[in-house]
Formats: C-alpha cells, structure tokens, sequence
C-alpha cells in the first residue's frame, strides 16, 4: 500500500473526533465549559452522521445523513474560528484545517452522490 494514500473518510473523522474530545480537555481546564460542550457535540457528531450514512437505508436517507454531518463540519468549523480568535493557538489552527478538508471531502461525497441519482 502507497505511504501517501489518503485515510478513508471515516477513519478520518473519527480521527478527527477523538482530536476534539482532547482538545476539549483542554478547553474544559480553561473554564471554556460552554464553547467545549458545542465542539465536542458538533465535533463528534460528524463521525457518527457518517456511520448512519454509511448504513442507511436508502440513497436518499444516505444523502440526508451526509447533509446532517455536512452542517455539523460547518458548525465545528464555527466553533474552532471563535476558539482561535480568543486563543489563538496551534491546536485551533490544526482542527480548523481539518475540519475544513473533511467538510469539502463530505461535500463532494454529497454532490457526486446526487449526481449519480440523476443519471
């Protein structure tokens, strides 16, 4: 196997998602509790949308759970840009970089899986 051949969309967001949960450590000793409660929940419920995806029962309920992890990848996305403008350190910068690649990768999973219904 290639060194350089990318992580699987989900191994990436659970990657991600345990990412989150120790950097909300993190935060939680900073007193950031209400800020961590929203990144752990968008931040996790990424990787888990993606999981229903993954078994749904239908393209359109495959579709529909993207669309789910799609919006909670933006709402971490949020969340991170607010944290690196307080704090800003590397951690925020690392996750917000991630955070994005995912929501592009989730995004084109979506397009391209709609596309497909239409042929």
């Amino acid at each position: 196997m290639k060194q350089n051949t990318p992580k699987p969309i989900h191994d990436r967001c659970f990657q991600f998602a345990v990412r989150v949960v120790k950097y909300s450590m993190i935060l939680k000793n900073e007193k950031q509790f209400e800020i961590t409660g929203q990144i752990i929940r968008s931040g996790t419920s990424i990787c888990a949308n993606l999981r229903e995806a993954k078994n749904g029962s239908s393209k359109a309920d495959f579709i529909f759970k993207l669309s789910i992890a799609q919006k909670e990848a933006d709402e971490t996305i949020f969340w991170l840009e607010l944290m690196q403008q307080l704090r800003d350190s590397e951690h925020e910068l690392e996750l917000l970089n991630e955070a994005k690649q995912i929501l592009k990768i989730i995004r084109t999973i979506s397009m391209n899986t709609k596309a497909n219904l239409k042929l």
